[in-house]
Parts: structure tokens; C-alpha cells; sequence
């Protein structure tokens, strides 16, 4: 019998462990922001990058959406599925410009400022006034100037990370 697989390609047992790692440090770092609900500072983006890089961005985001349900629920919040939305573009776009593909400045470059300035600024942004029944306006002065400084920071960790010999040696050894 032919299974289905949606576009999914077909995972070892070890490929599952590592996105269960993989889902277990996006909520552990989800748990270690800093800042208010408007300007949130988290690592996890570097957790998504890499799980984008070895896995693509069908399973990358399917992690990202699991660790955003769990994170919320486990954290007391209220859930908000525009925020799980988010968290699956972010993580398709850094599988889809990263995946099987040389890692160079220009895709870096390219995937973080889409996410910057669609996912962060407009996306969230338009989540928080659903939520908090505030004007666009009112949150995405602060919220891009958020963009502006952190972004040009999380290019260059992305880009030194997809790049390590360290990481190459565990691609290596995971899809050898």
C-alpha cells in the first residue's frame, strides 16, 4: 500500500528525534524572551533557521506550529492562532530559501527581511491590535524599530551558523 505523504519526505527514526530536539528547544527558548509582549527578544529564530536548513519547510513549520500551540497552552496564555500562523511562514520561508541550497549573504539577507517586514512587523503587529483591541498604528512604530535593529543582528547569526564547520558536521552526519 503507497502511504500518503502530503509533500512530507518520508523520516528515519533520527530525523524524528532531532525535530523532537528541535520542537523542545523552540519552547524552551520561547520560555526565555526578553522584553514586553510588543518587543519580544528570542534565539529560537536560530532553531527554526537550522530545522529549515536540515528538514525543509514543510516539517520545519509543522515544529514551529506544534511548539507555538504547546508553548502558549504551557505557558497560561491565551491561545491565538494568528501568532501558530506566523510561526509557520517564518519557518516555510527560512526551509524554502535555505533548504538544499548554498547558504550565501544575499538568501540570508533576502528570508530574514521578508520575515522582518512581513511576518514581524505586519503580521504580528495586526495579531497584537486583534488581541488587545488596539490601533495598527499605535504598535507598529515601536515594532519596527524593533525590526530595524534586530534584524541586521539575526542575519549575521544565521549566517555564521548555517555556515559552521559544526553544523556541517552534523548535517553530515545525519543525512550521510
Amino acid at each position: 500500500m503507497k502511504s500518503l505523504s502530503l509533500g512530507f519526505r518520508k523520516l528515519r527514526v533520527v530525523d524524528i528525534v532531532v525535530l523532537g530536539i528541535f520542537m523542545s528547544l523552540l519552547l524552551i527558548l520561547g520560555r526565555f524572551t526578553v522584553g514586553v509582549q510588543t518587543w519580544r527578544l528570542s534565539f529560537g529564530f536560530v532553531v527554526t533557521a537550522i530545522a529549515g536548513l536540515l528538514y525543509g519547510p514543510l516539517w520545519s513549520s509543522s515544529i514551529a506550529a506544534l511548539a507555538d500551540i504547546i508553548g502558549t497552552l504551557v505557558s497560561g496564555n491565551v491561545y491565538f492562532p494568528g501568532f501558530t500562523l506566523s510561526a509557520i511562514l517564518g519557518a516555510a520561508i527560512y526551509g524554502y530559501f535555505f533548504y538544499g541550497k548554498e547558504i550565501t549573504w544575499k538568501r540570508v539577507i533576502i528570508a530574514q527581511l521578508i520575515i522582518a517586514v512581513f511576518v514581524n512587523a505586519i503580521l504580528n503587529t495586526y495579531w497584537l491590535t486583534i488581541l488587545y483591541k488596539t490601533p495598527f498604528l499605535a504598535y507598529l512604530p515601536i515594532r519596527m524599530i524593533k525590526e530595524v535593529v534586530m534584524t541586521p543582528i539575526q542575519m549575521a547569526i544565521i549566517y555564521y551558523v548555517l555556515n559552521s564547520q559544526t553544523l556541517q558536521n552534523i548535517q553530515n552526519k545525519l543525512f550521510k
